[in-house]
């Protein structure tokens, strides 16, 4: 079960606290952060539509519907995979069937907090 805690630049409180919580994992927004830093992949998985609308900078997009087709791309990325989304939904279903496949990876959120978390990392 997870329990998404989404926060913007706009909204969030005490030094980006909690971004999500997973299986009695804290994953911070500090956390991302640091996996940007570290030159972390930075997978879009909404439509190609809505990719073409905006995007994290130097993101790759590989929609949802096609994640089962494509886990072999995941294997060959660089470092442990950001996922983003519109609101994180999509994203975190991603990250749980890309964690079943040994993939790491975690569930960023909303593109438009990664983006943010990126311009920290810079």
């Amino acid at each position: 079960m997870e329990v998404f805690f989404v926060c913007n630049k706009s909204n969030c409180q005490l030094n980006h606290t909690v971004l999500f919580l997973r299986q009695n994992l804290i994953i911070t927004s500090m956390t991302i952060e640091k996996l940007i830093r570290e030159n972390a992949t930075i997978v879009d998985v909404r439509t190609k539509e809505e990719f073409r609308g905006g995007h994290v900078s130097g993101s790759i997009n590989i929609p949802l519907q096609e994640i089962q087709q494509r886990v072999d791309d995941f294997r060959k990325l660089n470092g442990p995979v950001v996922l983003c989304c519109a609101s994180g939904n999509r994203s975190g279903m991603a990250a749980g069937y890309l964690k079943h496949q040994g993939i790491d990876c975690i569930n960023g959120g909303s593109w438009l907090d990664v983006n943010y978390y990126q311009s920290l990392a810079v």
